[in-house]
């Protein structure tokens, strides 16, 4: 437990731990946890044994508060605390419009409800729209995730279907994506089959193997339990008892896009993810993603999350990177904005 006193008349606020032994792990070696939360926020941490003394601005000083609670706490259901996972807490306390929503958001980065097992990993939010997308990916049969790249949404549509399968929930994964940009045409790539597509396909090999040793993957890909291949293999069948991934989406067309949702079979989920700012498909054709959102707005049982640069969980500077193109954007009056 951890008690906090108010900052009155500019008085640095203290939060004090019960729990020294954790305490290592929550300030980092050399202080190099406290440092990263200091320079994140504009604020001032000093330890002193068991307390920390925050001092700065009102707002960011709740924020550092709020952030090390949460970071302790996790600490005491036993799970690690690292630079993302101080990241994770400062921007989900950063990003909350008020201390209540503050201190509900940042409990994500433990809360066992959310939490995504699998072999190798313990997966908690990383951001606010992680926290919506995960419990969408867990309550609703078909998610839509939108947004930049960096927000992790092919990256826990993966770790939920692996959860899904390791747990018995069902019996495949099949983890899909347009093989080529602009029309999926393999014949023009050297190599065999798998040689031209393997390419398109490695982000979606690369999470996986996030998620299960290296043998798994492999025998579980060998006896059909795991399928990565190109959209066009998905024509002419019926997905059942299976989590099913499109990633992407938004370089399909809306003939490609009708035809992928209309796969549902029995006990099936499915999560499409794509960033509307980027479509490559030739110039003048419609994106089927796009045309999804709207005409599937409003259905029982499909969910719309949409996230944001403030949801860019990879470097910074990926953050500034997407806050640029957007700025460029709107400065152009671009209706390729996802916004």
């Amino acid at each position: 437990m951890t008690a906090a006193s108010r900052n009155n008349a500019g008085q640095p606020e203290v939060l004090q731990f019960d729990d020294n032994s954790l305490l290592p792990a929550l300030y980092g070696e050399h202080d190099q946890n406290l440092a990263r939360v200091e320079r994140q926020l504009g604020v001032s941490v000093a330890s002193r044994g068991n307390q920390l003394a925050i001092s700065g601005p009102a707002d960011a000083v709740k924020s550092a508060n709020i952030a090390l609670q949460a970071l302790y706490e996790r600490l005491q259901k036993g799970l690690d605390v690292d630079d993302a996972e101080v990241d994770a807490a400062v921007r989900m306390a950063q990003n909350a419009p008020n201390a209540s929503a503050k201190a509900d958001a940042v409990t994500a980065i433990h809360a066992d409800h959310l939490a995504i097992r699998t072999r190798k990993r313990h997966i908690t939010p990383r951001s606010p729209g992680q926290a919506s997308y995960m419990e969408a990916l867990a309550t609703r049969e078909l998610v839509f995730g939108l947004g930049p790249a960096g927000t992790g949404k092919t990256y826990l549509a993966v770790a939920r279907a692996v959860s899904l399968l390791m747990s018995g929930e069902v019996d495949r994964i099949i983890v899909s994506r347009p093989a080529v940009e602009a029309g999926e045409r393999l014949g023009f790539l050297p190599g065999d089959l798998r040689e031209k597509v393997d390419p398109y396909l490695r982000p979606l090999y690369d999470a996986l193997y996030e998620m299960l040793p290296a043998e798994q993957v492999v025998n579980r890909m060998s006896n059909g339990e795991i399928e990565v291949a190109p959209l066009a293999f998905m024509r002419g069948r019926t997905l059942s008892n299976a989590f099913v991934i499109l990633d992407e989406a938004q370089n399909t067309t809306p003939v490609q896009m009708k035809m992928f949702l209309t796969r549902f079979g029995e006990n099936s989920r499915m999560a499409v993810t794509g960033d509307l700012s980027q479509v490559d498909l030739p110039k003048g054709q419609p994106s089927g993603l796009r045309e999804a959102v709207g005409i599937l707005a409003g259905m029982e049982g499909v969910a719309f999350i949409k996230f944001t640069d403030a949801d860019v969980v990879r470097h910074n500077l990926v953050t500034r990177i997407v806050r640029a193109y957007d700025a460029r954007d709107k400065a152009n009056g671009s209706q390729d904005s996802e916004t």
